[in-house]
């Protein structure tokens, strides 16, 4: 196929989840010999934070306003089999508009933020996505599943709503023997609704045990917020050193967004990151974990910072162990960039089969 996506950025990952998204599929759908023109808004933050200008896996190509996108990219978009929208897209409804009118491929809308984009149509915010977009995509790609693709289906009349999940790259995380500088570490950008269950969860946990050695990494946390003396805060961590940063832990700590935990079946890329380095994750939980993972096998849950506390000094290394192998081997299985490009592959399949017309 030749496949064109429209995406918030595939050549910086400061400060967005997508990137790395976006780069593991579409170098997987390479693999599947498609041929895939991304295009990505030239925006400042991310022209000055570029850690992939150039992906060799497909042809990216920057735009500067949406005239400009409409003079220069009209003709691919038209000849694609396939047109993938993301979330966040700037000026998103415009361009969604625009490539359902222009596209006479399958048109698709990816959404790796489903939870908040249900969530910002509730309140009529309609940034990236209009309601009256949704029934005119073919498809409807969620980060989300379970009981949110039939209220896709249902209240906003998608056609055909799945789920493609957030996924990782084997080449980049997995185990490494490395010195371990923390019993439990946590990697994620600040958010208002995040952060109250990472004091109740580990930071807690950190100030009733002076011992323990406790670090978060992620942008954005305001000054005010008074870390525990022996929790380390690093103020930004490159995709490069998540693998790394995992490996150096003896736990992991996973927060979950609020609109995620209310939608459930809302995995975090971390999770399966994480997993893939035999790193054994202490989570809060949210309805469908249990659909990714077995809990208490290969992901522990946590309620309290007792519950966190207990994990951390009660675990004995060969059990850690056994928990972070059996994790590893589940994402192996079911949840990496390879999994999903078939995925993509099979619902872009079936709507072809169903466009056919019929011979006779």
């Amino acid at each position: 196929m030749k496949i064109v996506i429209l995406g918030l950025s595939i050549t910086s990952s400061w400060g967005n989840g997508h990137a790395t998204t976006f780069r593991g599929l579409v170098r997987e759908l390479r693999n599947l010999e498609h041929e895939v023109l991304f295009l990505e808004r030239d925006v400042p933050w991310y022209a000055s934070n570029r850690d992939l200008p150039r992906p060799e896996y497909c042809q990216t190509e920057l735009y500067t306003s949406l005239e400009d996108l409409q003079q220069r990219f009209t003709e691919p978009v038209r000849e694609a089999d396939m047109v993938i929208v993301g979330s966040y897209v700037p000026e998103g409804v415009a361009v969604g508009e625009w490539v359902l009118q222009t596209a006479q491929g399958i048109k698709a809308f990816y959404d790796i933020d489903t939870p908040v984009t249900l969530a910002k149509l509730d309140r009529g915010d309609y940034a990236y996505l209009h309601p009256s977009l949704i029934p005119r995509y073919d498809l409807y790609l969620s980060f989300t599943g379970g009981p949110t693709l039939d209220l896709l289906e249902q209240k906003y009349g998608s056609p055909m709503a799945r789920p493609l999940y957030c996924s990782f790259d084997p080449s980049l995380y997995y185990p490494e023997m490395v010195e371990v500088q923390w019993d439990l570490g946590y990697l994620g950008t600040y958010s208002n609704d995040r952060q109250p269950p990472l004091d109740k969860l580990m930071l807690d946990a950190a100030r009733q045990w002076p011992e323990g050695r406790f670090v978060v990494a992620g942008p954005q946390y305001p000054e005010h917020i008074e870390w525990p003396a022996n929790t380390q805060h690093i103020h930004h961590l490159a995709p490069a050193e998540h693998r790394h940063f995992y490996n150096s832990q003896r736990f992991t700590q996973n927060i979950t967004r609020a609109d995620m935990i209310k939608a459930g079946y809302s995995p975090s890329v971390r999770l399966f990151e994480a997993a893939a380095c035999c790193t054994p994750i202490i989570s809060d939980y949210w309805e469908g974990l249990d659909s990714f993972f077995t809990i208490g096998e290969e992901i522990l849950v946590a309620y309290s910072a007792k519950d966190t506390l207990a994990f951390l000094r009660e675990i004995c290394k060969s059990e850690r162990k056994l928990i972070g192998e059996r994790a590893r081997k589940k994402v192996l299985s079911r949840h990496t960039a390879a999994h999903r490009a078939k995925e993509l592959e099979g619902y872009a399949a079936a709507l072809m089969t169903v466009a056919k017309p019929v011979a006779g």
